[in-house]
């Protein structure tokens, strides 16, 4: 059975869009309806939109790091002010196609979708195991239902903890920062989390396209642990079982990141069957296009 998320992770039509790039290496993804706005700034960018040669190009003259930033701020700022990138963060985020790659510039993490370009975010498993329990109990898993006023996916269900990776942030400290402000899991616990695999997103969205890399963790929480969000990102959290997490993803009740995210766990663990997963091998994997 092929899983609402598995398919809407890779849900990207990319003669819908034009390739953007930095000189001659490809930075994001930009819509085609979008290309059009960008047009008014052709001191800014270089446009070709026919042939197999179609594509945004940054203007040659910003051929650094502070020149590309500045140049592109103009334009975010400007676009989000006419309401074309909602959700403003105030949040900086890299460009870079790689993890720990030099950034070529620097944007506001709101405006990333709108020209497709690669984030980067962490997202944790809270694992009940009830092993020295009197009483033998089925693992269960801590959820998280995101606030009714998240700019994404308000009100659907998530990890119980899951955030963007900002600049200046490695993965290890936005593990435990997000896991203090998302759920108020003290540094010491967060520290213990382990890594699983790295899921790879390349969908298209309202606001533009995701292009993400997900650090997906694990932590075994204490029985009496309960989350207290700190930051009002969340609406609420559920102590669940596996089946009905299971239930969930498969009703598409959980955001796409985050059942990919519960999948790494549940196959890991073998929780769940493979083939109750099909396709999923390739979420694993970045997309080629």
């Amino acid at each position: 059975m092929t899983l609402p998320c598995i398919t809407d992770a890779r849900r990207f039509d990319a003669s819908a869009h034009l390739p953007f790039f930095f000189g001659d290496e490809r930075v994001g993804w930009i819509r085609r309806g979008d290309v059009a706005l960008l047009a008014r700034w052709p001191d800014v960018f270089e446009i070709a939109d026919t042939g197999k040669s179609a594509r945004v190009t940054l203007a040659a003259k910003f051929d650094n790091v502070t020149a590309r930033s500045a140049a592109l701020g103009a334009v975010i700022g400007a676009l989000a002010a006419e309401g074309r990138i909602p959700g403003w963060r105030d949040e900086t985020y890299a460009i870079r196609n790689a993890f720990d790659a030099p950034p070529l510039a620097f944007i506001e993490r709101a405006a990333s979708r709108f020209f497709g370009t690669m984030t980067y975010a962490v997202h944790l498993n809270g694992v009940v195991e009830y092993a020295g329990s009197a009483s033998p109990r089925a693992p269960q898993l801590w959820i998280a239902r995101r606030s009714d006023t998240k700019a994404t996916d308000p009100g659907m269900l998530d990890n119980v903890v899951a955030g963007g990776i900002g600049w200046g942030f490695g993965i290890e400290a936005t593990l435990v920062k997000e896991c203090w402000e998302e759920a108020g899991i003290a540094a010491e616990l967060a520290a213990r989390a382990k890594a699983g695999r790295t899921v790879h997103v390349l969908q298209s969205l309202p606001e533009g396209t995701q292009a993400e890399q997900i650090f997906v963790h694990d932590l075994a929480l204490p029985e009496d642990f309960v989350p207290h969000n700190q930051d009002g990102e969340v609406g609420e959290h559920r102590l669940a079982r596996i089946d009905e997490t299971a239930r969930w993803i498969e009703e598409g009740k959980m955001t796409v990141d985050a059942s990919l995210a519960t999948l790494d766990l549940l196959l890991r663990r073998q929780w769940i069957d493979e083939d109750a997963c099909e396709g999923i091998a390739a979420i694993f994997e970045p997309p080629t296009l």
